[in-house]
């Protein structure tokens, strides 16, 4: 991938919907990955003709913050502003209609990320769907679309963000804290809240106590889903060398057509909620000294880097669009076949 794969970044568009996008918040991964592609001199070419895909750079965080009206639970303007874009760069360039999209990509970590994509019937069934919200019942494709990270960034660098003692040093068996949003939060809390001095579940951390505190001294870090499928928790519980415990319904989880993500989490189904001390404490020591030891070797491909560095997760995103590229073939009568 390193020494051919190259994409071509439509320059139409103005900030702030285009060409921009959140850096600092549980949706940093749009703008970050923007503007690293958008100054990258690798893999961005600047002759459409050398370009294996066509990246559309929109931000979906940016419209819904000055394109959509707040409340109003309307998404046709949205809807018209993806739209607009997608007429405008296929009336200039002939690569969109050449493939019906199949070899353009978008990324969105915003919760409408898949609302988003279903304004175009090609941007959703063909084209590469990079989605931090990459959920099974929305839509959401393992075989041409991406799942991504979502990564809270509070500043543009991860210091302070990662660490975290050994694992033997680790006297917490699991933990969680966080808001009631969804259906599976409210039956953590009910079978956890204060209801065990192994497994450390709040609402509300206590006054004076750390999160990533708590999360370096845990074993496990619990990741419910809230009303979306994704949470930034993954991410965090990785950066904090910490066991990540996934419960939810219809996640695809980051990378995983790479990653082997048994192999350092746990996953258990909301209905096994009631019995998580158990699963959790039928762990081998041995067993679970392992998945901490890979925990430490995999999250440096979640690290976000300025500029990017090999394996990380800026050039983790690029490979799974590039796995998916390899997928369609152009044909010679500007058909597109399955590979």
């Amino acid at each position: 991938m390193e020494k051919q794969f190259k994409v071509f970044v439509y320059k139409e568009g103005e900030p702030p919907v285009f060409h921009d996008g959140p850096c600092k918040s549980i949706y940093s991964m749009e703008g970050n990955f923007i503007y690293k592609l958008d100054v990258d001199t690798k893999f961005q070419t600047k002759d459409p003709q050398k370009a294996h895909v066509f990246y559309l750079p929109f931000s979906v965080a940016k419209m819904v913050r000055f394109v959509y009206s707040r409340d109003s639970r309307d998404f046709s303007p949205i809807r018209r502003t993806v739209v607009d874009y997608i007429n405008l760069v296929a009336q200039k360039y002939p690569y969109w209609n050449r493939s019906h999209g199949a070899d353009h990509f978008m990324l969105a970590c915003h919760d409408w990320g898949p609302e988003a994509s279903f304004s175009l019937p090609y941007l959703e069934k063909n084209s590469i769907r990079a989605l931090c919200n990459a959920n099974t019942s929305e839509r959401f494709n393992p075989v041409k679309d991406v799942a991504i990270p979502e990564i809270n960034l509070i500043t543009d660098k991860l210091t302070g963000l990662m660490g975290g003692p050994s694992a033997s040093r680790r006297q917490i068996l699991a933990f969680f804290a966080g808001g009631v949003h969804g259906p599976i939060r409210p039956v953590l809390l009910e079978h956890w809240e204060d209801k065990d001095e192994d497994i450390k579940v709040h609402k509300y951390l206590p006054r004076g106590v750390n999160y990533y505190d708590m999360m370096r001294n845990s074993k496990y870090c619990i990741c419910p889903s809230g009303y979306e499928v994704a949470s930034p928790r993954i991410v965090e519980a990785l950066y904090n060398g910490c066991v990540p415990v996934l419960i939810s319904k219809s996640y695809v989880a980051p990378f995983s057509d790479v990653l082997r993500w048994k192999s350092f989490s746990v996953t258990v189904s909301v209905d096994d909620i009631p019995k998580l001390k158990e699963i959790l404490m039928n762990i081998s020591t041995r067993q679970y000294i392992r998945m901490q030891r890979r925990v430490l070797q995999v999250r440096r491909h979640f690290e976000f880097n300025s500029p990017p560095k090999r394996y990380d997760v800026f050039h983790m995103i690029l490979h799974s669009v590039w796995l998916r590229r390899l997928n369609v073939r152009i044909t010679d009568d500007l058909g597109v076949v399955a590979n």
